[in-house]
Protein backbone atom coordinates (compact mmCIF):
# COMPACT_ATOMS: atom_id res chain seq x y z
CA UNK A 1 0.00 0.00 0.00
CA UNK A 2 1.27 3.36 -0.54
CA UNK A 3 -0.38 6.41 1.48
CA UNK A 4 -0.77 9.52 -1.06
CA UNK A 5 -2.32 11.07 1.63
CA UNK A 6 0.52 10.49 4.01
CA UNK A 7 3.26 10.65 1.41
CA UNK A 8 2.08 13.70 -0.90
CA UNK A 9 -0.08 15.41 1.58
CA UNK A 10 2.15 14.99 4.82
CA UNK A 11 -0.57 13.19 6.82
CA UNK A 12 2.36 11.07 8.63
CA UNK A 13 5.45 11.97 9.56
CA UNK A 14 8.63 9.57 10.24
CA UNK A 15 8.73 11.12 13.63
CA UNK A 16 5.15 9.82 14.23
CA UNK A 17 6.71 6.21 14.52
CA UNK A 18 8.88 6.80 17.11
CA UNK A 19 6.46 7.29 19.87
CA UNK A 20 5.02 3.56 18.98
CA UNK A 21 8.27 1.43 18.47
CA UNK A 22 7.83 -0.57 15.24
CA UNK A 23 6.28 -3.60 16.13
CA UNK A 24 3.09 -4.50 14.40
CA UNK A 25 1.01 -4.89 17.02
CA UNK A 26 1.34 -1.63 18.91
CA UNK A 27 0.93 0.29 15.89
CA UNK A 28 -2.40 2.36 15.00
CA UNK A 29 -3.99 1.15 11.82
CA UNK A 30 -2.66 3.73 9.73
CA UNK A 31 0.91 3.55 10.84
CA UNK A 32 0.90 -0.84 10.58
CA UNK A 33 2.88 -0.58 6.49
CA UNK A 34 5.92 0.93 8.58
CA UNK A 35 6.21 -1.87 11.17
CA UNK A 36 9.38 -3.54 11.75
CA UNK A 37 8.63 -6.90 12.49
CA UNK A 38 6.55 -7.55 9.36
CA UNK A 39 4.07 -9.64 10.67
CA UNK A 40 1.94 -10.72 8.08
CA UNK A 41 -1.43 -9.05 7.86
CA UNK A 42 -3.85 -12.08 6.54
CA UNK A 43 -6.55 -11.82 3.92
CA UNK A 44 -8.90 -14.32 4.68
CA UNK A 45 -11.82 -15.45 1.72
CA UNK A 46 -13.46 -17.47 4.31
CA UNK A 47 -15.85 -18.60 1.78
CA UNK A 48 -16.51 -18.71 -1.62
CA UNK A 49 -20.46 -17.94 -1.61
CA UNK A 50 -21.28 -14.82 -3.14
CA UNK A 51 -24.64 -12.73 -3.85
CA UNK A 52 -23.32 -11.46 -7.01
CA UNK A 53 -21.39 -12.44 -10.09
CA UNK A 54 -18.55 -9.84 -11.06
CA UNK A 55 -16.69 -9.74 -14.21
CA UNK A 56 -13.32 -8.65 -12.09
CA UNK A 57 -13.44 -11.59 -9.31
CA UNK A 58 -10.39 -12.67 -8.88
CA UNK A 59 -11.52 -15.21 -6.24
CA UNK A 60 -13.88 -17.11 -8.69
CA UNK A 61 -17.07 -16.62 -6.43
CA UNK A 62 -19.80 -18.61 -6.89
CA UNK A 63 -23.50 -18.59 -5.63
CA UNK A 64 -23.12 -20.85 -2.80
CA UNK A 65 -20.06 -22.05 -0.62
CA UNK A 66 -17.52 -24.30 -1.66
CA UNK A 67 -17.70 -27.92 -0.51
CA UNK A 68 -14.26 -28.17 1.06
CA UNK A 69 -14.61 -24.52 3.19
CA UNK A 70 -13.12 -24.95 6.81
CA UNK A 71 -15.68 -25.77 9.45
CA UNK A 72 -15.96 -23.77 12.60
CA UNK A 73 -14.08 -25.35 14.13
CA UNK A 74 -11.00 -25.33 11.60
CA UNK A 75 -11.40 -21.74 11.40
CA UNK A 76 -11.54 -20.86 14.98
CA UNK A 77 -8.03 -22.98 15.19
CA UNK A 78 -7.04 -20.58 11.94
CA UNK A 79 -7.93 -17.56 14.36
CA UNK A 80 -5.45 -19.14 17.32
CA UNK A 81 -2.79 -19.53 15.66
CA UNK A 82 -3.05 -16.57 13.69
CA UNK A 83 -3.26 -14.70 17.00
CA UNK A 84 -0.42 -16.66 18.69
CA UNK A 85 1.32 -15.81 15.93
CA UNK A 86 1.48 -12.37 16.08
CA UNK A 87 -0.58 -11.23 13.15
CA UNK A 88 -1.94 -7.49 13.55
CA UNK A 89 -4.90 -7.58 11.48
CA UNK A 90 -7.67 -10.57 9.64
CA UNK A 91 -9.11 -9.17 6.81
CA UNK A 92 -12.63 -11.51 6.32
CA UNK A 93 -13.05 -11.59 2.46
CA UNK A 94 -14.78 -13.82 0.32
CA UNK A 95 -16.80 -13.98 -1.85
CA UNK A 96 -19.18 -12.17 0.45
CA UNK A 97 -18.14 -12.51 4.10
CA UNK A 98 -21.17 -11.66 5.08
CA UNK A 99 -22.69 -14.68 3.77
CA UNK A 100 -20.96 -16.94 6.01
CA UNK A 101 -23.04 -18.39 8.63
CA UNK A 102 -20.71 -18.00 11.64
CA UNK A 103 -18.92 -14.39 10.27
CA UNK A 104 -19.99 -12.80 13.22
CA UNK A 105 -18.51 -15.28 16.01
CA UNK A 106 -15.37 -15.51 13.75
CA UNK A 107 -14.98 -11.50 13.67
CA UNK A 108 -15.81 -11.50 17.87
CA UNK A 109 -13.29 -14.42 18.55
CA UNK A 110 -10.20 -12.63 16.20
CA UNK A 111 -11.06 -9.37 18.48
CA UNK A 112 -11.30 -10.97 21.96
CA UNK A 113 -7.84 -12.55 20.65
CA UNK A 114 -6.16 -8.81 20.37
CA UNK A 115 -6.41 -8.76 16.28
CA UNK A 116 -7.88 -6.11 14.31
CA UNK A 117 -10.42 -7.49 12.45
CA UNK A 118 -11.74 -6.00 9.36
CA UNK A 119 -14.24 -6.38 6.62
CA UNK A 120 -14.23 -6.74 2.78
CA UNK A 121 -17.45 -6.57 1.37
CA UNK A 122 -19.66 -5.76 -1.87
CA UNK A 123 -21.89 -3.52 1.22
CA UNK A 124 -25.54 -5.06 -0.45
CA UNK A 125 -26.27 -7.13 2.95
CA UNK A 126 -24.99 -3.87 5.60
CA UNK A 127 -28.48 -3.65 7.33
CA UNK A 128 -28.59 -1.03 10.06
CA UNK A 129 -29.06 -4.40 12.42
CA UNK A 130 -25.94 -6.29 10.56
CA UNK A 131 -24.29 -2.85 11.39
CA UNK A 132 -24.80 -2.30 15.12
CA UNK A 133 -23.95 -5.92 15.02
CA UNK A 134 -19.83 -5.29 13.46
CA UNK A 135 -19.90 -2.10 15.55
CA UNK A 136 -20.88 -3.90 19.07
CA UNK A 137 -18.27 -6.81 18.14
CA UNK A 138 -15.54 -4.62 17.96
CA UNK A 139 -14.81 -4.56 14.01
CA UNK A 140 -12.16 -1.80 13.13
CA UNK A 141 -12.96 -0.97 9.46
CA UNK A 142 -15.32 -1.82 6.84
CA UNK A 143 -14.09 -1.54 3.12
CA UNK A 144 -16.74 -1.28 0.35
CA UNK A 145 -16.15 -2.57 -2.89
CA UNK A 146 -17.28 0.07 -5.46
CA UNK A 147 -16.42 -0.31 -8.97
CA UNK A 148 -16.93 3.67 -10.25
CA UNK A 149 -20.28 5.65 -10.25
CA UNK A 150 -23.50 4.07 -11.17
CA UNK A 151 -23.47 3.05 -14.53
CA UNK A 152 -20.15 1.26 -14.32
CA UNK A 153 -20.72 -0.34 -10.94
CA UNK A 154 -24.14 -2.03 -12.12
CA UNK A 155 -22.71 -3.22 -15.32
CA UNK A 156 -19.39 -4.53 -13.47
CA UNK A 157 -21.28 -6.40 -10.85
CA UNK A 158 -23.88 -7.33 -13.61
CA UNK A 159 -26.61 -6.31 -11.08
CA UNK A 160 -29.20 -3.45 -11.87
CA UNK A 161 -29.50 -0.80 -8.86
CA UNK A 162 -26.32 -2.76 -7.35
CA UNK A 163 -24.81 0.80 -6.74
CA UNK A 164 -27.76 2.30 -4.79
CA UNK A 165 -27.97 -0.80 -2.43
CA UNK A 166 -24.06 -0.68 -1.64
CA UNK A 167 -23.89 3.38 -1.32
CA UNK A 168 -26.91 2.38 1.28
CA UNK A 169 -24.36 0.22 3.28
CA UNK A 170 -22.19 2.87 3.04
CA UNK A 171 -24.25 5.40 4.77
CA UNK A 172 -25.41 2.58 7.32
CA UNK A 173 -21.98 1.85 8.68
CA UNK A 174 -21.47 6.45 8.70
CA UNK A 175 -24.98 5.93 10.64
CA UNK A 176 -23.54 3.67 13.29
CA UNK A 177 -20.11 4.73 14.08
CA UNK A 178 -18.18 2.18 11.59
CA UNK A 179 -15.15 3.52 10.03
CA UNK A 180 -15.69 2.76 6.08
CA UNK A 181 -13.65 3.30 3.26
CA UNK A 182 -14.06 2.80 -0.56
CA UNK A 183 -12.44 0.03 -2.27
CA UNK A 184 -12.23 0.56 -6.10
CA UNK A 185 -9.89 -1.41 -8.42
CA UNK A 186 -8.49 1.55 -11.59
CA UNK A 187 -9.42 -0.28 -15.06
CA UNK A 188 -9.92 1.07 -18.21
CA UNK A 189 -13.50 1.36 -17.91
CA UNK A 190 -13.77 3.16 -14.64
CA UNK A 191 -10.80 5.69 -15.28
CA UNK A 192 -13.24 8.48 -15.66
CA UNK A 193 -15.17 7.89 -12.85
CA UNK A 194 -12.16 8.59 -10.17
CA UNK A 195 -13.13 12.25 -9.67
CA UNK A 196 -16.32 11.19 -8.93
CA UNK A 197 -15.43 8.91 -6.50
CA UNK A 198 -13.62 11.61 -4.73
CA UNK A 199 -16.80 14.09 -4.83
CA UNK A 200 -18.79 11.37 -3.12
CA UNK A 201 -16.31 11.16 -0.66
CA UNK A 202 -16.26 14.83 0.06
CA UNK A 203 -19.94 14.71 -0.04
CA UNK A 204 -20.39 11.74 2.56
CA UNK A 205 -17.16 12.94 4.23
CA UNK A 206 -16.12 9.11 3.75
CA UNK A 207 -12.76 8.93 5.81
CA UNK A 208 -10.67 6.19 3.37
CA UNK A 209 -10.20 4.86 -0.26
CA UNK A 210 -8.02 2.27 -1.59
CA UNK A 211 -7.43 2.73 -4.97
CA UNK A 212 -6.33 -0.83 -6.32
CA UNK A 213 -4.12 -1.59 -9.82
CA UNK A 214 -5.03 -4.11 -12.27
CA UNK A 215 -3.63 -7.11 -11.10
CA UNK A 216 -4.56 -9.73 -14.16
CA UNK A 217 -3.15 -12.90 -12.98
CA UNK A 218 -4.75 -15.40 -16.00
CA UNK A 219 -7.19 -16.37 -14.12
CA UNK A 220 -9.94 -14.31 -15.13
CA UNK A 221 -9.96 -13.39 -19.30
CA UNK A 222 -12.18 -10.65 -18.52
CA UNK A 223 -9.35 -8.13 -17.15
CA UNK A 224 -7.54 -8.60 -19.84
CA UNK A 225 -8.70 -5.80 -21.68
CA UNK A 226 -8.93 -3.60 -18.92
CA UNK A 227 -5.90 -2.94 -17.86
CA UNK A 228 -4.31 0.70 -18.15
CA UNK A 229 -1.55 1.57 -19.88
CA UNK A 230 1.47 2.91 -18.38
CA UNK A 231 1.04 6.34 -19.48
CA UNK A 232 -2.36 6.18 -18.40
CA UNK A 233 -1.51 5.13 -15.30
CA UNK A 234 0.91 7.98 -13.96
CA UNK A 235 -2.04 9.73 -15.26
CA UNK A 236 -4.86 8.12 -12.60
CA UNK A 237 -2.15 8.41 -9.70
CA UNK A 238 -1.43 12.32 -10.70
CA UNK A 239 -5.06 12.77 -10.37
CA UNK A 240 -5.62 10.89 -6.97
CA UNK A 241 -2.70 12.85 -5.50
CA UNK A 242 -4.07 16.14 -6.65
CA UNK A 243 -7.70 15.05 -5.43
CA UNK A 244 -6.07 13.96 -2.21
CA UNK A 245 -4.32 17.17 -1.66
CA UNK A 246 -7.52 19.39 -2.90
CA UNK A 247 -9.83 17.56 0.39
CA UNK A 248 -6.62 18.05 2.73
CA UNK A 249 -7.11 22.30 1.43
CA UNK A 250 -10.36 22.24 2.25
CA UNK A 251 -9.88 21.08 5.36
CA UNK A 252 -10.72 17.17 5.15
CA UNK A 253 -8.38 14.67 6.27
CA UNK A 254 -9.46 11.33 4.10
CA UNK A 255 -6.52 8.49 4.66
CA UNK A 256 -6.37 8.00 0.47
CA UNK A 257 -4.28 5.05 -0.48
CA UNK A 258 -2.67 3.18 -3.39
CA UNK A 259 -2.34 -1.01 -4.08
CA UNK A 260 -0.16 -3.00 -6.17
CA UNK A 261 1.70 -1.02 -8.12
CA UNK A 262 4.91 -0.73 -5.61
CA UNK A 263 5.77 2.27 -8.50
CA UNK A 264 3.46 4.81 -7.10
CA UNK A 265 5.61 5.60 -3.78
CA UNK A 266 8.87 6.46 -5.86
CA UNK A 267 6.62 8.19 -8.40
CA UNK A 268 4.79 10.65 -5.55
CA UNK A 269 8.76 11.28 -3.84
CA UNK A 270 9.74 12.28 -7.65
CA UNK A 271 6.82 14.48 -8.34
CA UNK A 272 6.81 15.92 -4.76
CA UNK A 273 11.02 17.15 -5.95
CA UNK A 274 9.76 18.20 -9.28
CA UNK A 275 7.57 20.58 -7.41
CA UNK A 276 10.13 21.59 -5.44
CA UNK A 277 8.69 20.38 -2.14
CA UNK A 278 11.99 18.48 -1.57
CA UNK A 279 12.13 18.69 2.36
CA UNK A 280 8.46 16.99 2.08
CA UNK A 281 10.14 14.48 -0.68
CA UNK A 282 13.03 13.20 1.87
CA UNK A 283 10.61 12.71 4.18
CA UNK A 284 8.28 10.52 1.98
CA UNK A 285 11.26 8.72 0.45
CA UNK A 286 12.65 7.65 4.31
CA UNK A 287 8.46 6.66 5.29
CA UNK A 288 9.04 4.57 1.72
CA UNK A 289 12.34 2.78 2.96
CA UNK A 290 10.55 2.14 6.18
CA UNK A 291 7.88 0.69 4.89
CA UNK A 292 10.25 -1.59 2.24
CA UNK A 293 7.88 -2.33 -0.81
CA UNK A 294 6.47 -4.78 -2.33
CA UNK A 295 4.92 -7.19 0.98
CA UNK A 296 4.03 -10.57 -0.91
CA UNK A 297 5.10 -13.95 1.36
CA UNK A 298 6.28 -11.64 4.19
CA UNK A 299 3.87 -8.42 4.75
CA UNK A 300 0.86 -10.08 3.54
CA UNK A 301 -0.84 -13.27 3.37
CA UNK A 302 -3.76 -15.02 1.96
CA UNK A 303 -5.72 -17.47 3.25
CA UNK A 304 -8.35 -19.52 1.37
CA UNK A 305 -11.97 -20.95 1.92
CA UNK A 306 -10.30 -24.28 2.30
CA UNK A 307 -7.21 -23.46 4.86
CA UNK A 308 -4.86 -22.97 1.56
CA UNK A 309 -2.29 -20.93 2.01
CA UNK A 310 -0.98 -18.13 -0.72
CA UNK A 311 1.77 -15.31 -0.54
CA UNK A 312 -1.04 -13.07 -1.73
CA UNK A 313 -4.79 -12.73 -2.50
CA UNK A 314 -3.71 -13.06 -6.16
CA UNK A 315 -0.96 -15.69 -6.72
CA UNK A 316 -3.60 -18.56 -6.49
CA UNK A 317 -0.90 -20.37 -8.36
CA UNK A 318 1.73 -20.71 -5.45
CA UNK A 319 0.21 -22.58 -2.54
CA UNK A 320 2.28 -22.98 -0.05
CA UNK A 321 0.48 -25.21 2.34
CA UNK A 322 -2.61 -25.95 4.49
CA UNK A 323 -4.00 -25.21 7.38
CA UNK A 324 -5.82 -28.46 7.45
CA UNK A 325 -2.31 -30.05 7.56
CA UNK A 326 -0.13 -27.30 9.83
CA UNK A 327 -0.86 -24.48 11.36
CA UNK A 328 0.13 -21.28 9.99
CA UNK A 329 2.75 -19.80 11.77
CA UNK A 330 4.49 -23.21 10.48
CA UNK A 331 3.90 -23.07 7.03
CA UNK A 332 4.91 -19.11 6.85
CA UNK A 333 8.43 -19.66 8.39
CA UNK A 334 9.21 -23.01 7.23
CA UNK A 335 12.68 -22.46 6.19
CA UNK A 336 12.59 -25.86 3.67
CA UNK A 337 10.38 -23.58 1.49
CA UNK A 338 12.84 -22.05 -0.39
CA UNK A 339 10.93 -19.92 -2.54
CA UNK A 340 8.87 -18.69 -0.21
CA UNK A 341 12.18 -17.64 2.08
CA UNK A 342 13.83 -16.17 -1.09
CA UNK A 343 10.40 -13.96 -1.43
CA UNK A 344 11.11 -13.09 1.86
CA UNK A 345 14.67 -11.86 0.67
CA UNK A 346 13.37 -10.74 -2.95
CA UNK A 347 15.50 -8.56 -3.18
CA UNK A 348 18.59 -10.42 -3.68
CA UNK A 349 16.66 -12.72 -6.72
CA UNK A 350 15.36 -9.81 -8.56
CA UNK A 351 16.64 -9.26 -12.04
CA UNK A 352 16.65 -6.47 -15.03
CA UNK A 353 16.08 -3.02 -14.46
CA UNK A 354 14.57 -3.83 -11.03
CA UNK A 355 17.91 -5.10 -9.68
CA UNK A 356 19.50 -2.13 -10.74
CA UNK A 357 16.89 0.58 -9.73
CA UNK A 358 17.85 3.47 -7.26
CA UNK A 359 14.64 2.77 -5.64
CA UNK A 360 14.50 -1.01 -4.82
CA UNK A 361 14.94 -0.36 -1.04
CA UNK A 362 11.73 1.93 -1.19
CA UNK A 363 9.97 -0.36 -3.77
CA UNK A 364 10.66 -4.13 -2.97
CA UNK A 365 10.84 -4.67 -7.15
CA UNK A 366 6.71 -4.58 -7.40
CA UNK A 367 4.51 -7.44 -7.84
CA UNK A 368 5.74 -11.03 -8.08
CA UNK A 369 2.71 -12.76 -9.04
CA UNK A 370 2.12 -9.84 -11.90
CA UNK A 371 5.51 -10.55 -13.18
CA UNK A 372 5.16 -14.16 -13.71
CA UNK A 373 1.98 -14.05 -15.02
CA UNK A 374 3.78 -11.62 -17.89
CA UNK A 375 6.94 -12.75 -18.17
CA UNK A 376 7.34 -16.72 -17.17
CA UNK A 377 9.71 -15.75 -14.60
CA UNK A 378 9.03 -14.68 -11.00
CA UNK A 379 11.93 -12.74 -10.26
CA UNK A 380 11.79 -10.47 -13.50
CA UNK A 381 10.84 -6.66 -13.68
CA UNK A 382 7.39 -6.43 -13.07
CA UNK A 383 5.56 -4.69 -16.19
CA UNK A 384 3.58 -2.58 -14.68
CA UNK A 385 5.64 -0.51 -12.91
CA UNK A 386 5.42 3.06 -15.11
CA UNK A 387 8.66 4.70 -14.15
CA UNK A 388 11.32 5.54 -17.02
CA UNK A 389 14.60 4.58 -17.16
CA UNK A 390 15.85 8.23 -16.77
CA UNK A 391 13.90 7.65 -13.67
CA UNK A 392 14.78 4.97 -12.09
CA UNK A 393 18.92 6.28 -12.35
CA UNK A 394 20.85 8.95 -11.12
CA UNK A 395 20.40 11.67 -11.56
CA UNK A 396 16.39 11.47 -12.86
CA UNK A 397 15.67 14.59 -15.57
CA UNK A 398 12.75 15.18 -12.60
CA UNK A 399 15.53 14.94 -9.61
CA UNK A 400 17.74 17.22 -11.63
CA UNK A 401 15.43 20.39 -12.41
CA UNK A 402 13.83 19.94 -8.49
CA UNK A 403 17.76 20.39 -8.15
CA UNK A 404 17.70 23.82 -10.25
CA UNK A 405 14.41 24.91 -8.74
CA UNK A 406 15.95 24.93 -5.39
CA UNK A 407 18.98 26.50 -5.85
CA UNK A 408 17.51 29.48 -8.21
Amino acid sequence: MIGISKLYCGAVEPSDLLRYGGRSQNLPSHLLQFSTDKKPVIAWNVTRACNLSCLHCYASATAGPAPDELSLAEARALVESLAAFGVPVILFSGGEPLLHPHIFELISLAVSRGLRAVLSTNGLLITPDVASRLKDIGLSYVGVSLDGLAAHHDWMRRKPGAFGKTMEGISTCLSKGLKVGLRLTIARSNQNDIGGLFDLMAERDIPRACFYHLVDTGQNPALAQEALTLAETRQAVDLIAARTLALFQKGQRPEVLTVDNQADGPYIYLKLRAEGNLERAEKALELLKLNGGSSSGLGVGCVSWNGDVFPDQFWRSLKLGSTREKPFPAIWTDPRDEFLMALKNKKDHLTGRCRECRFLDACGGGLRARAAQATGDVWAPDPACYLTDEETRLPSPLYAAAERNAAS
